[in-house]
């Protein structure tokens, strides 16, 4: 096969592996570890080694760097709270005793020499972002985990690779008598260069991001070639100290106040998850099947070794009595604990060396380490979420709902969302509405909604739902388009503007950045006010086998009725323009909200 369709394959592959995983609701690292072993040593269609040649691991290693970056580009310190000193010390004194522990079981199950055990035990310390995004996806605990096991994640991965470093420098150093003086100083100069350097391309990337030195549609492209060029020069001067220096670049970025980062996250986002699966893919092909076969049991031990006695140890040693974390949390936080790509990408490297001075049983180097990667990982895939329903610690569905607009439709409507135990939260820069709002009791936030202050101050932990209900349209277009990639396209919704005329000059142009209507398409933010200030009042009724849709609507559709939304058991559904009737049937025990003509003003409508 040709490069070229070799290289397009790869990218197909990794696009549907993606693609399945997000319709079969898995990690995507499971389909694409099976595809790559497919692929390669089960198929024989590929052969990383012999198409990239010596670019292999260099290209490795600056996809590894894009996928850290990108992952600290999301570490808001102001999101740990009282959680940090949890994170500190699970990447200090928690990521130490998990060293140790799986030295001495690697030593004690595989029979590797001590340097060789203690050398795997700092590979597989790590966990990772690109596997402990996933499983926290799909599994949906509550708030302090998710920020603690994430921070984690991202932060473990430079530091578990300077450890990797360290300890092979200690071989190195023991295997040529030159003392472990060598590898002390290494070890400090990655650290003095890896946080010097990253500081200060981060402050000076900032810089030229928070005063428009570079346009908006080339920010992806100029923070990618910062991290590419920080990445070299670290790793030219100080062997793997890159690595850090681009996360500690990142997480500089991340908290420095007034830095347009929306098209770098935007951009290295669909970068990460490419690269994310290309090295799995790569990587999987590597494998010897029946290397991988033969160290299968000792893989299981390992796993069990980390699920039961390193991981459990690591999160007490991390946590005391004045965290605000309960021990359901402590335990949920105690099982996930994936392996991910710094160990499947560090650990073909070290075996290469390892193997070149001859240590014995450094061929299952490799394989062991994949081994351990595939059942950490299908374990937390598959166990996670139950666990976490059982330790009633998993995040229920969404109860947040952003209200774009403060006018009085717009607070009815969050009022009657509070009686549902929703939790509305109200934007507008008109302080008279604004104050009316907070008098009724409703949360609020003063400002628009595209503001840089919005970005910083408004909090969108546990918010489901996107509502523009603004009397002004073009706002409510330009928040809904904000707030999108928040959200996602199916739970934005926005009022109609008027323009309902499908061949209208207005609406051709404007189709494809139109959201999903509420209601009808005429219900425009000036008919439903006017609705109101004519007597017309918002009713929630409870239907049941007795009084269902079709006696609710026959009642009142006698005085005039407009459904709004729909509750069905924990989930909001609001009712849209444009759908067929049948598309949204309500059902016995579901709650509607509707906005209900008062009775005297319909009589008065009859007599006329």
């Amino acid at each position: 096969m040709s490069v070229m369709l070799i290289l397009a394959a790869l990218v197909i592959l990794a696009a549907a592996s993606q693609w399945l995983a997000w319709r079969w609701k898995l990690p995507a690292i499971l389909l694409l570890l099976i595809i790559g072993i497919l692929i390669g040593p089960v198929l024989g269609l590929l052969e990383p080694d012999k198409l990239f040649g010596p670019l292999l691991f260099p290209a490795i290693s600056l996809a590894v760097a894009v996928i850290l970056f990108e992952g600290s580009l999301s570490l808001d310190i102001r999101e740990l709270g009282n959680l940090g000193r949890v994170v500190r010390r699970m990447v200090s004194i928690g990521a130490l005793s998990n060293w140790l522990i799986l030295a001495v079981a690697t030593r004690w199950i595989t029979g590797f020499p001590w340097s060789m055990a203690i050398l795997f035990g700092a590979v597989i310390v790590v966990s990772g972002p690109t596997v402990i995004g996933p499983v926290l996806r799909a599994a949906r605990p509550n708030d302090k985990i998710r920020n603690v096991l994430l921070w984690e994640s991202i932060l473990i991965d430079p530091i578990g690779a300077l450890l990797a470093v360290l300890v092979f420098a200690g071989v190195i150093a023991h295997q040529g008598n030159t003392g472990l003086w060598t590898a002390v100083t290494l070890f400090f100069s990655m650290l003095i260069l890896g946080l010097g350097l990253g500081c200060g391309a981060g402050y000076g990337l900032g810089r030229l991001l928070r005063n428009r030195a570079i346009p908006d549609y080339l920010h992806g492209i100029v923070a990618l070639g910062a991290v590419f060029i920080v990445f070299a020069i670290a790793n030219s001067l100080v062997h793997e100290s890159g690595l850090l220096a681009v996360t500690v670049m990142g997480i500089w970025l991340a908290n420095m106040r007034d830095v347009p980062r929306e098209h770098i996250l935007n951009f290295k986002e669909s970068l990460s998850i490419l690269l994310i699966s290309l090295l799995f893919l790569l990587l999987a092909a590597r494998l010897q099947l029946r290397a991988l076969a033969e160290v299968l049991f000792w893989g299981f031990l390992l796993y069990l070794v980390i699920q039961f006695v390193a991981q459990p140890l690591k999160l007490l040693l991390a946590y005391d009595r004045r965290e605000l974390l309960t021990w359901r949390e402590r335990a949920l936080s105690a099982w996930i604990a994936p392996r991910g790509i710094v160990a499947a990408a560090g650990a073909p490297v070290y075996a290469a060396q390892l193997e070149a001075m001859r240590y014995p049983g450094a061929e299952y180097f490799v394989p062991l380490t994949f081994a351990v990667i595939i059942l950490t990982v299908l374990s937390a895939s598959f166990t996670t979420r139950p666990l976490a329903r059982v330790l009633r610690v998993a995040e229920g569905a969404p109860r947040g709902v952003l209200i774009i607009g403060a006018n009085p439709f717009a607070m009815a409507i969050a009022q009657n969302l509070r009686q549902w135990q929703f939790r509305p939260v109200l934007i507008d820069d008109d302080f008279h509405q604004i104050r009316e709002a907070r008098m009724q009791g409703l949360e609020t936030f003063f400002g628009s909604p595209v503001s840089e202050a919005a970005d910083r101050e408004l909090s969108l932990v546990g918010v489901g739902y996107f509502l523009a209900l603004s009397t002004d349209n073009a706002r409510n277009l330009v928040a809904s388009l904000r707030y999108t990639p928040e959200f996602g396209h199916r739970a934005v919704f926005t009022l109609s503007d008027g323009s309902h005329q499908e061949k209208s000059a207005r609406r051709r142009m404007a189709r494809r950045h139109r959201q999903q209507y509420l209601f009808a398409p005429k219900a425009t933010a000036e008919e439903l006010l006017q609705r109101l200030s004519s007597g017309w009042s918002l009713k929630i009724t409870k239907l049941s086998e007795q009084f269902g849709w079709e006696e609710y609507r026959q009642q009142f559709a006698l005085t005039g009725f407009l459904p709004l939304f729909l509750l069905r058991g924990d989930y909001l559904f609001p009712f849209l323009a444009g759908l067929p009737e049948n598309a949204l049937t309500p059902q016995a025990g579901d709650q509607i909200m509707s906005l209900v003509a008062a009775q005297e003003r319909k009589e008065e409508q009859d007599q006329q």
